[in-house]
């Protein structure tokens, strides 16, 4: 993207669980005005090959009919393109297909940004929804193909990891069609046990005043705990809270359906979430094991409001609080 256009911006986020496109406007006063927001679930990497390896034609066929729709979105707003791609895309071994094929026949330019520019960006877009000022915090952000950790002092990241944990990533590895075992659950907590062994040495000799968490697994839990301890519902989900009991109880209820079609009956589960669902639950609820975490605060913003926030920077355009 080389310049801006009516002071408009279109961040594509190109997840592996999912894509998402936030339009905001540049204002004269400085402040971000929202002018739409899409979200479509698409699963890259899940259809062929080990791991996350590689994005298949089905795959791509579809990519391309979303962001094609993201494209004419942006341009009916007149607003610059920025698209972002992540674990998925970074990892495939045909990711130039995928991105050849985006630039060929939709002329959209990806960008594919490696872990830890992807956590810093995340939390850049959190620092917008909570107040982070003067505390030590660590952020979370739990995707399909990866996991983000961010420990920042007074707004500042300090250490930005991204492990290749996520819920779609270890629904694959470790739950075939979705249906759940005991033996393979325990396998995955050992897994991710293992996963998370660096990040926890890294954050040893930390404390936090504050643990922030955003994206799918994160975002769902915390919608599962409000239906299902009544809480109140407001507008923004920015700044709601869950604790340590409330996610062992939902992570019980969950694990314990066996399959997604169990699990779509479930008051607050998204639909097309209910199959990757326990993977997610089971990374989250390590995290709060290993950090000790007694409570989390959630963050509506993430990584596509971060493309926004970096976006303005490489302008260097001043900016206050999305409205």
């Amino acid at each position: 993207m080389n310049n801006l256009i009516n002071n408009r911006i279109a961040a594509i986020d190109i997840g592996t669980n999912s894509f998402h496109l936030v339009i905001v406007e540049i204002q004269q006063d400085g402040k971000l005005k929202l002018i739409d927001k899409q979200r479509e679930v698409m699963r890259l990497g899940i259809s062929s090959g080990d791991n996350l390896s590689k994005i298949s034609s089905s795959e791509i066929k579809k990519a391309i009919e979303i962001l094609t729709h993201y494209k004419k979105l942006a341009e009916l707003y007149d607003a610059s393109i920025r698209a972002v791609a992540t674990s998925a895309v970074r990892e495939a071994v045909n990711k130039e297909k995928f991105l050849d094929a985006a630039k060929e026949k939709i002329g959209l330019d990806i960008e594919v940004i490696d872990g830890r520019t992807e956590a810093k960006m995340i939390f850049f877009g959190m620092a917008q929804a909570l107040n982070l000022e003067n505390k030590k915090v660590l952020a979370i952000d739990i995707g399909g193909g990866s996991s983000e950790f961010i420990y920042a002092e007074n707004n500042n990241p300090i250490i930005t990891e991204s492990i290749k944990i996520g819920a779609v990533r270890l629904s694959k590895k470790f739950f075939p069609n979705f249906i759940i075992t005991d033996e393979a659950i325990n396998a995955c907590h050992s897994y991710v046990n293992a996963q998370l062994s660096y990040v926890r040495s890294l954050l040893e000799d930390k404390t936090f005043d504050q643990v922030v968490g955003a994206s799918g697994t994160i975002v769902a839990t915390a919608i599962l705990i409000q239906e299902r301890f009544k809480k109140p519902k407001y507008k923004s989900l920015n700044d709601l809270n869950f604790n340590n009991k409330e996610l062992d109880l939902i992570y019980q209820e969950i694990i314990n359906l066996k399959k997604p079609s169990e699990r779509k009956k479930v008051l607050g589960m998204e639909e097309k979430r209910a199959d990757i669902i326990p993977a997610g639950l089971i990374i989250l609820k390590t995290i709060f094991e290993l950090f000790s975490i007694k409570e989390i605060s959630i963050s509506e913003y993430a990584l596509r409001e971060g493309i926004v926030l970096d976006t303005i920077k490489k302008f260097s355009l001043n900016y206050l609080k999305v409205e």
